[in-house]
């Protein structure tokens, strides 16, 4: 796989923005369900060209939804994804997210 296609997107919310800001520079990605941690890894060092220290992942579950309709209600759930939240050391940053 390329490194564009393991990284897919980053996860902007409240809680990974004040991981973000601290000390710890911790970075959250939406990944590819099949990447491994060194995948993930390298695809940090070549596309944003910084040093990951540390790489934890985890497979988030979908949520339950439900939708009413002219057939009754529909029960089913949104697909589930991997998040990967990559460590970098003190000095580092990644400029492309920083301003967001």
């Amino acid at each position: 796989m390329r490194a564009d296609q393991i990284i897919i997107a980053p996860v902007l919310s409240e809680k990974s923005n004040i991981a973000r800001d601290f000390e710890s520079k911790k970075y959250t990605f939406r990944v590819h369900a099949d990447a491994n941690k060194h995948e993930i890894s390298e695809a940090v060092r070549e596309l944003f060209g910084v040093e990951p220290v540390k790489v934890n992942t985890m497979n988030v579950p979908g949520k339950p939804k439900f939708s009413r309709g002219k057939a009754g209600s529909v029960k089913g759930t949104t697909g589930g994804w991997k998040k990967a939240i990559v460590t970098l050391a003190k000095g580092d940053s990644i400029q492309a997210i920083e301003g967001v």
